[in-house]
């Protein structure tokens, strides 16, 4: 998700290259380096994450009220059916 945040905030990176020893050189498309802001790009990594674990949360839910609806023979909304 750390390459995602920094995509999104930054445009002109068009590459992402790691070392074995997880540094990061961050290039556009001149592969001239691009300097990036880390709490930046930290912030925005724990909003993707956020992002990520609502929808498989919502998900899960869907999913449990769908079941619950089934054994209690109720209807079904169209995206629990789906």
């Amino acid at each position: 998700m750390k390459h995602q945040a920094i995509y999104n905030l930054y445009p002109s990176v068009k590459r992402i290259e790691e070392d074995e020893n997880g540094v990061l050189t961050i290039l556009d498309i001149n592969n001239k380096e691009v300097v990036i802001d880390e709490n930046a790009v930290e912030t925005e990594r724990a909003s993707l994450q956020t992002e990520s674990d609502n929808a498989v949360q919502a998900k899960i839910d869907l999913k449990a009220s769908a079941k619950a609806k089934l054994i209690a023979g109720e209807p079904l909304t169209e995206d629990e059916a789906d």
